[in-house]
């Protein structure tokens, strides 16, 4: 019999490979994404107290437009970069959190760039 592989299983495998080599601290914030069927979303993570210093998402009740598709995502990520001036944080380092450098997470680190972060 043919199992199918578990695609999450080993996004979450591939995830944990980069984590073990990237982290962020509260000058250079790791950028975190996360990417559902519906929504996309993204947070900067300071790993050395364990905090989250700015997020957005599509889910947000003041998001407008289509939150599933790739013209959301560059607006999530132009979002975050929005916040995380607010902040003053302009460098990050990026964790595409397991997922393919493509499509949505694309679009996202490409809006985020456009807003002013740098990575």
């Amino acid at each position: 019999m043919v199992t199918k592989p578990n695609s999450n299983q080993a996004r979450l495998k591939r995830h944990a490979r980069v984590r073990s080599k990237i982290s962020g601290t509260p000058e250079c914030p790791r950028l975190d994404v996360f990417r559902s069927n519906s929504y996309i979303y993204a947070q900067l993570i300071d790993d050395v107290n364990g905090a989250t210093l700015a997020s957005a998402s599509s889910n947000e009740k003041d998001f407008g437009g289509n939150a599933g598709n790739c013209e959301g995502a560059r607006k999530v990520g132009q979002l975050i970069a929005e916040r995380a001036a607010a902040k003053g944080i302009c460098e990050v380092v990026f964790d595409r959190g397991g997922y393919i450098y493509h499509g949505r997470v694309k679009e996202l680190a490409e809006g985020a760039r456009e807003g002013g972060l740098k990575f």
